[in-house]
């Protein structure tokens, strides 16, 4: 429960590459943070209802009824990959990814 509310707060940076799945959640906040993230709010079978670009320190997100979870990831990661809603995300285990284990 603790991890889940520190969630990214009091960090530094998010190194691209990387992100933070939250799930089950449908809104976020921004308390503490030091650096703006993306957010990629997704439903049950990870498809993508609403998203936000560069949210920025002590901002609150609107409840996404819909959403089951989030992505939240390095500022211009969903821009970058072109992500829109209506997308469909997939959750990669980290050593699916580097070939070694998280």
């Amino acid at each position: 429960m603790w991890q889940r509310f520190m969630g990214l707060m009091g960090r530094g940076e998010l190194p691209a590459g990387h992100g933070l799945f939250i799930h089950p959640c449908s809104s976020i906040h921004m308390f503490f943070m030091r650096f703006a993230i993306d957010a990629a709010f997704v439903d049950r079978d990870l498809r993508v209802v609403r998203v936000y670009h560069s949210l920025r320190p002590w901002r609150i997100t609107r409840v996404v009824r819909r959403a089951k979870g989030v992505f939240e990831l390095p500022a211009g990661t969903l821009a970058g990959a072109g992500v829109q809603t209506g997308d469909t995300l997939e959750l990669v285990a980290a050593q699916e990814v580097s070939g070694t284990p998280a």
